[in-house]
């Protein structure tokens, strides 16, 4: 069985379903064939950040993109920490330095 997709616009409705026309949460999930905890979840994900909620496969959040653009960010830092030569090792990087000196 496949998972079923919802569109931005369906949930949005939905919600407004529950909150603007006083459906309950049962009556609304059969109208729509959705469980009551999907439409639940839907309807706390729209009270905590309305502008940004359900943004769609493979769209992320704001504060989402942050993180990425930080981890990526991090990994080129420590990449590059790694390649850095440096004088008073001989002009080896740290790796480069730390394995000479255990063989050694």
């Amino acid at each position: 069985m496949q998972r079923r997709k919802f569109s931005r616009e369906f949930k949005l409705e939905a919600v407004r379903l529950i909150r603007e026309r006083g459906v309950t949460v049962a009556q609304a999930a059969r109208d729509l064939d959705v469980h009551e905890n999907v439409l639940r979840k839907w309807a706390r994900d729209h009270e905590a950040d309305p502008g940004s909620a359900f943004p769609g496969h493979g769209v992320m959040k704001p504060e989402q993109q942050e993180i990425e653009r930080l981890r990526r960010e991090l990994a080129r830092m420590k990449a590059e920490k790694d390649t850095r030569r440096h004088s008073t090792l001989g002009y080896l990087s740290p790796m480069d330095f730390e394995r000479q000196a255990r063989v050694a």
